[in-house]
C-alpha cells in the first residue's frame, strides 16, 4: 500500500499542492522558496507524475500500469489516465464524503468497511464501473468515525458522476469522471510527454 510517511505539508509545498486536495484543511505558516533556478522540461513532466502519485497515493509501478492501461484505451490518454486514477475505490469514497481524507478512505477500504455490489471489497485500487453501488458494509455502519464524516460532510458536494445517499451510506457511480470533473491541479500531458520519451 503506497503511504507518504513524510511531513505532509513539507511534501505539498514542494510539490505546490494545496492540501485540500487530500482532505486536509491545514495550511502553511511558511511562505513558499522562490526558487529561482530553471526547471527543465524533464524536471516539469517529473513534477506533475510526482503530483499525481502523492494526490492519489500511487507508487511507481502501479502508476505506470494505469499509463499502459490509459494508452491502450481509447480517446485521450492523458485524460483516461486520471479517469482511471478517480475510479479507484478508495478515491470514490472520499468524493462520496464515508472519508475526509484520501488516506482515511484507504484505511477504511483496507479494513473492509465497505462492499461493491453486495460483495466486501478491501482493496483500495479496486476500480469502479458505471452502475456500481458502494456502502458501508451492515457490520460497520455503527463506526463512529464514519457517522462523524458522514455528518461533518452533509453539505459536501459530490461529483456529477456520482450519486450519494448518506441515509442508507451508500453511493452510485452514474459514469465515469470526465476531465471537467476532475479537479486535482495536474497537467496530464506532461506526464505523458515523460512516458512516452
Amino acid at each position: 500500500m503506497a503511504v507518504s510517511r513524510g511531513p505532509l505539508l513539507k511534501k505539498c509545498r514542494s510539490l505546490g499542492v494545496d492540501p485540500a486536495f487530500l482532505g486536509y484543511s491545514k495550511k502553511s505558516k511558511k511562505n513558499p522558496k522562490t526558487n529561482k533556478k530553471k526547471v527543465s522540461e524533464y524536471g516539469l513532466q517529473l513534477r506533475e507524475k510526482q503530483k499525481a502519485k502523492f494526490i492519489y497515493g500511487v507508487l511507481e509501478r502501479q502508476f505506470r500500469n494505469y499509463f499502459e492501461m490509459a494508452s491502450n484505451k481509447k480517446g485521450v490518454t492523458g485524460e483516461n489516465l486520471l479517469q482511471i486514477l478517480e475510479s479507484r475505490l478508495d478515491n470514490v469514497v472520499f468524493r462520496l464524503g464515508f472519508a475526509n481524507t484520501r488516506p482515511q478512505a484507504r484505511q477504511f477500504v483496507s479494513h473492509g468497511l465497505f462492499e461493491v455490489n453486495g460483495r466486501k471489497v478491501d482493496i483500495p485500487s479496486y476500480l469502479v464501473k458505471p452502475g456500481d453501488v458502494i456502502k458501508v458494509r451492515e457490520i460497520r455502519q455503527d463506526n463512529p468515525i464514519v457517522k462523524d464524516n458522514v455528518e461533518l460532510n452533509k453539505t459536501l458536494a459530490v461529483p456529477q458522476w456520482l450519486e450519494r445517499d448518506f441515509a442508507n451510506l451508500s453511493g452510485k457511480v452514474l459514469k465515469l469522471a470526465s476531465r471537467e470533473d476532475i479537479d486535482v491541479p495536474v497537467e496530464e500531458h506532461l506526464i505523458v510527454e515523460l512516458y512516452s520519451k
